[in-house]
């Protein structure tokens, strides 16, 4: 438990960070389903208004610091390629 003032803050602080975070974290995660659920529909127009509609999150996520960098680059670029591969 926290003794000091400074820890009670912080403390306080890390709770409200981590209702934030997994929001932000549960919204990318439904950014991706429907990519994901819309390339299994075969349908290339849904899958690529998706993908568009999720790239955005992705890089917030970055931004805020609850995704690394490395992480969503590779999830795009994986995403955008199965993307691609349906239009073909």
């Amino acid at each position: 438990m926290a003794n000091t003032p400074q820890s009670k803050k912080r403390a306080r602080q890390n709770e409200r960070r981590n209702d934030i975070n997994k929001a932000r974290r549960s919204r990318i995660r439904t950014y991706l389903r429907k990519v994901e659920e819309a390339i299994a529909s075969g349908d290339a127009e849904v899958a690529k208004a998706a993908l568009t509609a999720a790239q955005p999150e992705l890089a917030r996520g970055v931004t805020k610091g609850v995704l690394h960098k490395n992480t969503v680059s590779r999830k795009m670029s994986r995403l955008a390629a199965r993307v691609k591969a349906l239009a073909n």
